[in-house]
């Protein structure tokens, strides 16, 4: 039997089986101003909801920059593609910077911004100041 955990208040729990429907209609209010009913919960086959608004600037500029990447990635072994993958890689970084800076998250904007610096020293060094 599943089990579901719902916050009534601060300091109390309340355990709802499956098959208990008295609370179906309860609507939960989340801290970013989501609202989802305790039977939307419970009957979810679901087990993790995303946690980042969809349709949102960082949210189209986050899956641009993923595919960017995944498409550096991919060429990265075939040795004439070498300065593509280095520009795909600094365009998908830049735009992992970006939403970064925008989540104000720094451990992203630490690990892009150091990612950004090598791909643009290598692209100096390698290919502009031959």
């Amino acid at each position: 039997m599943v089990y579901f955990w719902l916050a009534m208040t601060r300091t109390a729990n309340k355990v709802l089986t499956n098959e208990d429907e008295m609370l179906d209609d309860v609507v939960i209010q989340t801290d970013s101003g989501n609202e989802f009913s305790v039977g939307e919960i419970k009957h979810s086959n679901r087990l993790l909801k995303s946690v980042t608004p969809k349709y949102t600037i960082d949210w189209y500029l986050k899956w641009f920059s993923s595919l960017v990447v995944l498409a550096a990635m991919s060429i990265r072994g075939i040795q004439e593609l070498i300065y593509w993958d280095l520009i795909l890689s600094i365009i998908g970084i830049t735009g992992w910077l970006a939403v970064s800076v925008l989540w104000k998250d720094r451990a992203l904007i630490l690990l892009n911004g150091v990612g950004l610096i090598m791909f643009i020293n290598t692209l100096f060094t390698k290919y502009l100041f031959v």
